[in-house]
């Protein structure tokens, strides 16, 4: 992906408020579709694990890099992805927001992006996948946050205004795991109008 650390954590931080932003507007809609089996509490909850981790993961500082990239990092996670801990683990963490998730969504992301603005990028931490520096594992990080703030978007029936900075750094991770995957081709021939994609395709 060849970001700078400094693009790197503008994307994470402006990520983090376009999501602080719409789960704003949820009002008395906890309960309504938010994604598959999700309410939007349960999606909020999950969305809100992308700062969780970044804390969490800093507190175990690692010793060697084992995970590499952002993309080594997905690679390495599909089959915890898969799983279905993630759908109660997003449960649970929508349950942990409390009675009034919107300002404890707010408190936890000024918190983890106050953590952030302190770093240089070159801090070791212990993630799901293995040992890795922030500056490769906060892009996966921001790349949820865009994805699941866009979902939440949807859901809600507002706008979907991804901000740019994260919009970048999310289609490059999306590029990035298309070309390693062999899927270069169908991703091209459905961004330029050629043909839909594949049934299922996903780059996750």
């Amino acid at each position: 992906m060849g970001v700078h650390w400094e693009e790197s954590r503008q994307a994470f931080s402006d990520a983090a408020d376009w999501f602080v932003r719409t789960v704003g507007r949820v009002g008395d809609r906890w309960g309504e579709p938010g994604l598959g089996e999700w309410d939007v509490r349960a999606l909020v909850g999950h969305t809100s694990r992308s700062f969780l981790t970044v804390e969490a993961y800093l507190e175990r500082p690692a010793e060697v890099v084992e995970v590499a990239s952002a993309v080594a990092y997905y690679r390495a996670t599909r089959a915890i992805a898969a799983g279905p801990g993630v759908a109660e683990r997003g449960r649970e963490a929508g349950t942990a927001l409390g009675d009034d998730p919107a300002s404890a969504v707010a408190e936890i992301a000024a918190r983890v992006r106050a953590l952030v603005r302190g770093c240089d990028g070159t801090e070791m931490l212990t993630s799901v996948a293995g040992g890795m520096r922030l500056a490769d594992y906060l892009p996966t990080r921001t790349f949820e946050l865009t994805v699941h703030t866009t979902d939440l978007a949807v859901a809600l029936g507002e706008p979907a205004d991804v901000p740019a900075s994260a919009a970048r750094q999310t289609l490059g991770l999306v590029t990035a795991l298309a070309v390693e995957d062999g899927a270069a081709a169908p991703l091209l021939l459905a961004t330029t109008g050629r043909r839909g994609l594949p049934p299922g395709f996903s780059v996750l």
